[in-house]
């Protein structure tokens, strides 16, 4: 099983030969009609969708190398295995104790190597995701591939593992900022803050995508950005006294800052895709006002707003954070294609948009990564 699933960097194009060949079959599958924010829509079985996702899974339970896989599998060694420990870890000055407590109750649990470790986290990722892509992604199959073909997969199932608990934990509560039930969706934050210290920033972000697609805050986010890339001198400032008594103050000052030359624009301009169809197609998104869709558009415009900042500052600490919104503009931008397209010409911009991002994969794994 273990040789079965762990890649090597001459099999990466299996993440696309699965998603493909699977979906082939899958897509044709029965679909589901649920009740989703007062429309009855078509939706995938959960059988097809676990189906469709549990290879990722496995991929990344079974990994043995890359990326920081070494530095997690030895935290995972480490952390202490009895439930009267956990006091000590969240008296310690450790930062973001919620991830050694979820390891120490783990092991508490009888969960001993590593690998069972990282199929439970990914188990858990993964599942948050096919929650709420399945339920308000229009097209679930688009949507996953979007995940894998961007290289998200790999970036984040398989390398921020931590940050992206923290994620997916926020992710899998958007049906909470859709019924406007802030106070638990505030609380899961609050725990994922626990897990990484970032999740923090979905707290002004969950109010700045609330109401209608691009109103006055989503505009206003997106106009601040713009101002910060030609003022970076001027804002770098002002963000480093905002850090200065959090956990994260010496960041503006330390060598990875300093020498970080930002995301590269290639990426900038990838995340930006669904920010960019959704300005062109505003008129059909103001007509159809739906609640999910009008959140998930904002979210896209605050992604690319984030890039745009991290594009002149730093593509390891600014570059991370977009993560927290990337994820519903997969959901945005099937749903507007649909939306601004006649049905033969939807398809053929989706070919297109196919295409593309299997370019962009082909270029993040081989010419950056150096995958294959």
């Amino acid at each position: 099983m273990t040789k079965i699933f762990d890649l090597d960097q001459t099999s990466y194009w299996l993440l696309l030969v699965w998603i493909f060949g699977a979906g082939i079959v899958l897509y044709k599958m029965p679909r589901k009609r649920e009740l989703v924010c007062g429309q009855v829509q078509e939706r995938w079985h959960w059988f097809s969708a676990v189906v469709l996702v549990l290879p990722y899974i496995l991929w990344t339970g079974y990994r043995t190398g890359g990326a920081d896989t070494y530095a997690y599998a030895s935290a995972f060694r480490r952390a202490p295995s009895a439930l009267a420990d956990i006091p000590a870890i969240l008296s310690a000055s450790e930062k973001d104790p919620g991830f050694t407590v979820l390891m120490t109750v783990l092991k508490v649990c009888g969960i001993s190597d590593y690998k069972q470790f990282f199929l439970i986290v990914a188990a858990f990722q993964m599942w948050c995701m096919v929650y709420t892509f399945r339920r308000y992604s229009p097209n679930f199959w688009l949507s996953i591939f979007l995940f894998v073909a961007s290289t998200d997969y790999m970036s984040w199932m398989q390398n921020g593992m931590r940050q992206f608990i923290a994620v997916c934990m926020t992710f899998g509560a958007f049906g909470l900022m859709l019924r406007r039930k802030y106070i638990r969706f505030t609380l899961i934050v609050l725990i994922a803050m626990q897990i990484h210290g970032s999740a923090v920033i979905m707290l002004p972000l969950a109010y700045i995508m609330r109401g209608k697609a691009l109103n006055r805050k989503t505009m206003l986010t997106i106009v601040g950005a713009a101002l910060c890339v030609p003022f970076v001198d001027r804002f770098t400032p002002i963000l480093e006294a905002m850090m200065a008594d959090t956990q994260y103050g010496d960041v503006m000052t330390n060598d990875i800052w300093v020498a970080d030359d930002g995301t590269n624009l290639i990426r900038v301009a990838v995340y930006s895709v669904p920010a960019l169809v959704i300005f062109f197609g505003r008129r059909y998104v103001v007509r159809s006002n739906d609640p999910a869709i009008n959140q998930c558009i904002n979210a896209s415009i605050i992604t690319m707003a984030i890039y745009l900042v991290s594009m002149v500052t730093s593509g390891i600490y600014v570059g991370r954070l977009p993560i927290y919104t990337t994820l519903h503009g997969y959901i945005a931008l099937p749903w507007v294609i649909d939306q601004i397209f006649e049905k033969d010409s939807a398809r053929l911009i989706k070919l297109m948009m196919i295409v593309c991002y299997l370019g962009f994969f082909y270029i993040q794994m081989h010419s950056i990564w150096g995958y294959f």
